[in-house]
């Protein structure tokens, strides 16, 4: 009895498998804004001021940092707890494939959410006069939370891996 149940519990990690296939389809989603934001502001461009291109540039960024998220939760999160992705040699494979466990992913996707608030943040600031007092401070504190947070999982990390 104890063998089944847990040759079950093991088997149900491949219950994550279409989860992380789903992901797939957000980056899809994220791949379509993009361009639509880039096809919207073309026949605008010249018209637009130097601050509102800066501000379509940012969130353009700010959507390739999600989608660079995606990719490494992704694949990551399915090599950790599925299954090895079994590319083959003469395909082009990603460095980082296989080398982060999900200490290493925890901490670059705190790293992730600290870079896609600082880029959110310098869109507020370069809006900043449209934009109330209460809600800046209140931007401010989020994203300072963010980078404590990863600070301090970081540094948590780094006493857990010299202590072993």
């Amino acid at each position: 009895m104890e063998q089944i149940f847990e040759k079950l519990m093991y088997a149900s990690r491949w219950i994550m498998a279409p989860i992380y296939l789903g992901l797939s389809f957000v980056l899809l989603g994220l791949g379509i804004k993009f361009f639509q934001e880039i096809f919207h502001i073309l026949p605008i461009i010249f018209e637009m001021t130097e601050v509102d291109l800066v501000l379509v540039t940012l969130s353009l960024i700010d959507i390739t940092l999600v989608g660079g998220l995606i990719v490494m939760v992704m694949f990551s999160g399915y090599e950790n707890f599925v299954s090895q992705l079994d590319v083959g040699e003469d395909s082009e494979k990603l460095s980082w494939l296989g080398k982060l466990d999900s200490g290493s992913l925890k901490n670059k996707v705190a790293a992730s959410i600290v870079a896609i608030s600082s880029i959110h943040l310098l869109k507020i600031f370069m809006d900043v006069k449209n934009i109330d007092n209460d809600k800046i401070m209140w931007y401010l504190l989020i994203h300072i939370t963010f980078v404590l947070s990863a600070f301090a999982m970081g540094y948590l990390d780094k006493m857990t891996r010299a202590g072993k």
